[in-house]
């Protein structure tokens, strides 16, 4: 049996208006992830990635080098490990994330349009032999997977034939540039609803895959901390919101709905960042729900 839970929520959601004059009527209700006993994924975590379409060589050095960024001290700060740092504060320590495996699907072997019975027979392309891995499959923009643009990618379990109730992790992300990039792939694309601020520039270039990368890094930090739907989240487990998803559309001080916050940006390309990972990378990843202030926390 296979389940999957824990959309990567769109950006959209935060561009709703709310009068000034009634907001500071309400008084804003703390945000609490309550725990809820499970299993977390702590210690050394294997990540395969399962890449399906054609992505170049270039797409794929972005993606892998963003994973080497959550753990290398070698980066300048702010820097990626120190946003992932704020995993370590939930229940149990922290959490490696090492590459292990890496699968080519250029060949378009289940075709072009996915439904979620083939992302598991993607996922399942790895067999993991350790409770703590995570199986990734990367869609490339001409695979349209169902319900894309209602989410942008997906976390759950896969049980694993012939071996009992053991069950892994796998995470679904798909590249937007040509499908709702307006939603998946915000604040790099004029937003479909809200406020039109412009857009920012992407820092590697590449609008699909910096949107990639804000959408992996929320659904990889909902992996670790709520793994099998009974870690740390708030709502309904059928649909909670997470380490990441309860931060949407944050990625700087001063963020409000439709403006990302204030973020770095670098002088010769105009990009904007406020991570520095490994190779010299830059990318912008969103805000983390901290345990220990329980609120929202960015890294610039």
């Amino acid at each position: 049996m296979a389940s999957i839970y824990h959309l990567a929520i769109l950006p959209l959601l935060l561009f709703c208006s709310v009068s000034p004059t009634l907001s500071a009527l309400v008084q804003e209700q703390p945000l609490v992830l309550k725990y809820h006993n499970g299993l977390l994924l702590k210690g050394n975590v294997s990540v395969n990635l399962i890449w399906y379409g054609k992505f170049t060589p270039i797409q794929r050095s972005i993606i892998v080098d963003f994973i080497h960024s959550l753990n290398s001290n070698r980066a300048p700060q702010p820097s990626t490990s120190s946003w992932w740092k704020t995993t370590e504060k939930y229940k149990g320590g922290s959490s490696n994330l090492v590459v292990q495996h890496q699968i080519l699907h250029e060949d378009y072997s289940l075709g072009k349009y996915l439904k979620n019975y083939h992302l598991m027979a993607l996922a399942k392309k790895v067999r993991n032999t350790v409770t703590s891995s995570i199986n990734v499959v990367l869609t490339s923009e001409d695979v349209v997977v169902d319900g894309f643009c209602m989410r942008c990618g997906s976390h759950g379990t896969v049980k694993e034939t012939g071996r009992g109730s053991a069950h892994g992790t796998y995470v679904w992300v798909g590249n937007s540039e040509t499908q709702c990039p307006g939603q998946c792939a915000w604040p790099f694309h004029q937003p479909i609803y809200g406020p039109q601020t412009p857009p920012l520039v992407a820092p590697n270039g590449d609008v699909g895959v910096d949107g990639m990368i804000i959408n992996l890094a929320t659904l990889l930090a909902g992996t670790v901390t709520n793994p099998f739907n009974n870690g740390y989240f708030q709502g309904p487990a059928s649909a909670p919101l997470e380490a990441v998803s309860a931060c949407t559309g944050k990625f700087g001080a001063g963020s409000y709905p439709g403006y990302p916050g204030r973020v770095l940006m670098d002088k010769v390309t105009g990009a904007s960042y406020n991570a520095h990972g490994v190779n010299g990378r830059k990318y912008l990843l969103p805000a983390m729900w901290d345990p220990q202030t329980s609120a929202c926390k960015t890294i610039v």
